[in-house]
């Protein structure tokens, strides 16, 4: 019962997802229809992804780029530039959350190596805002762009188009808040890192990550890159297979039969439009508040057509509340492991920083066309 009790503490999102789930059976018994309430595409897109990133984060590649980066850093300024704007760049290719795996524990190493502990909790919340903004870039960044991508057909010109400015926005304000403080000299430590070379699997997993994108672009059938990958993990580094997250996967099936429930009963879908039309951006933005942003999308999903205003909403509603973004949970986790005396002045941070991104980018976005 303990390991139960624990198991669900640490995977909340996953137990509400089947709660609601098993809750909405009742109104709508099972059938040969919940076959297809299931994204078979996003699930074995996310678990390919998945997959390849775990390995080649189990290779260190991540670190190593980082610290061959921050090996020219001579000042302050530039250290956490460096610090901020790996997540930021690195989530639009391997997902916000193996962003900050990778790089949160690396900028408290660097950090405290470089004596600069005291901007700990400034860079960290940061660091976490980058990669949430980061990610919205490209359908690969985090799992509710990889869905809502797959599930309105979006192409990657709408795509872009729809995210690249707030993007670039998010970019300019990370940089001014690297103005705010003095720049001073630095020297860094020299880092001894195994070259990234030398570890055939390297090469094959940068092969399987290319796969991965010709799937997500639609050149490749995404049953053919999900069989790939399984058959190469299997042959070549079965241990990696143990590293996928497979209760996001469940989570995902659990918000499908929900959302799909729901959707079944007149009802709702009433009440959902009503809400919804017109008004896209906002309720993805507070729902997201709540439910975090990627059952957010599930649940809204399937009450509009207008996938681009989501899309939107649930990226910016990332940001806000510390379960806004379940990513967010990676570096709050790593504060209180590591410095667990600072996690209230982190939670206050955290709040303040997020609030004023989310207004000032809802902001801007409005005025976009």
């Amino acid at each position: 019962m303990k390991h139960i009790l624990n198991f669900l503490k640490n995977e909340t999102v996953l137990a509400a997802a089947w709660v609601l789930a098993l809750v909405t059976m009742f109104l709508v018994p099972p059938d040969g229809g919940y076959l297809d309430y299931i994204d078979w595409n996003t699930l074995m897109l996310l678990f390919s992804l998945m997959a390849v990133m775990a390995g080649l984060q189990r290779l260190g590649l991540f670190r190593r780029l980082g610290e061959a980066l921050l090996a020219r850093t001579a000042t302050t300024r530039q250290l956490e530039g460096a610090l901020i704007f790996l997540p930021f760049f690195t989530s639009m290719a391997v997902t916000n959350d193996v962003a900050l795996i990778t790089f949160v524990p690396f900028a408290l190493e660097v950090l405290r190596l470089a004596d600069r502990e005291d901007r700990l909790v400034p860079v960290v919340v940061l660091q976490t805002i980058a990669a949430n903004l980061g990610s919205m870039t490209t359908p690969i960044g985090n799992p509710q762009n990889l869905y809502l991508y797959s599930r309105y057909g979006l192409t990657l010109g709408t795509f872009f188009c729809t995210m690249l400015p707030l993007t670039a926005a998010s970019a300019v304000l990370l940089g001014l808040c690297l103005l705010l403080t003095r720049s001073r000299p630095l020297s860094i430590p020299d880092f001894r890192s195994v070259p990234a070379g030398r570890d055939r699997r390297l090469w094959l997993y940068l092969a399987l990550f290319l796969l991965c994108l010709g799937a997500v672009a639609k050149w490749v059938p995404v049953w053919a890159a999900f069989l790939a990958v399984l058959a190469a993990l299997l042959l070549a580094d079965r241990p990696v297979l143990g590293k996928v997250d497979y209760a996001l996967l469940l989570t995902f099936v659990g918000f499908f039969l929900f959302v799909g429930n729901l959707g079944r009963l007149e009802v709702f879908r009433a009440l959902f439009r009503r809400l919804l039309t017109g008004h896209e951006v906002l309720c993805a933005v507070l729902a997201s508040q709540c439910l975090s942003n990627v059952p957010a999308a599930l649940l809204l999903s399937g009450f509009t057509e207008n996938g681009a205003a989501l899309l939107v909403g649930t990226n910016l509603g990332g940001l806000g509340t510390l379960i806004a973004s379940m990513a967010s949970l990676i570096s709050y986790k790593q504060i209180a492991r590591n410095a667990p005396g600072l996690r209230n002045r982190y939670l206050g941070w955290f709040t303040m920083a997020n609030v004023g991104f989310l207004l000032i980018l809802l902001g801007l976005q409005r005025l976009l066309p």
